[in-house]
């Protein structure tokens, strides 16, 4: 059998997840720049109160996770993004760290999920994509969700590292 590689596609199953979450209509980048404070402030922020109250409550921040709803049907200033950070199952409150960005819980649905390791510029991703769309398509599958991406390394890293992510269903 062939070793897979880790830029090859695969279907898994995921849990659902409870995030930290800002929406946002825009350019993405800029509008990465304005959420991130907001975002990483009620995580980090969540992480320190859970620990000074218990040490055991202590929680790993995970990589920023966006999902883009309209992005094949709007032009790329119009885009809506709900830029996300896993948090805790039984996370109830979020401190607000940005004036006039509100951070929001939320549960993002996953189960049978597609995804593809991109590594390279967020503007290179056009043949990643379409190579995950066919091993979906090919795989009898069909996506059943929004485009996702989880932001494994910051913009500006050598080399910029993102899991393409698509939730799919098996095809009637």
């Amino acid at each position: 059998m062939a070793r897979r590689k880790k830029t090859d596609p695969e279907i898994v199953q995921l849990p659902d997840r409870k995030v930290a979450t800002v929406t946002t209509v825009g350019e993405p980048g800029p509008q990465m720049e304005r959420v991130m404070p907001a975002l990483f402030g009620a995580a980090y922020g969540l992480k320190f109160a859970r620990k000074k109250a218990d040490p055991e409550a202590d929680f790993k921040v995970e990589a920023v996770r966006a999902r883009w709803p309209d992005a094949q049907e709007k032009p790329k200033d119009r885009w809506t993004a709900h830029w996300a950070i896993p948090v805790p199952e039984d996370a109830e409150v979020l401190p607000q760290k940005v004036p006039d960005i509100a951070v929001n819980l939320a549960t993002w649905q996953y189960g049978e999920v597609a995804q593809i390791l991109h590594i390279g510029p967020y503007s290179e991703e056009g043949p990643t994509v379409q190579h995950l769309h066919e091993f979906i398509a090919e795989s009898g599958y069909e996506i059943a969700g929004p485009h996702e991406e989880e932001y494994l390394t910051k913009p500006d890293a050598r080399e910029v590292r993102t899991i393409i992510r698509y939730q799919v269903r098996r095809r009637e």
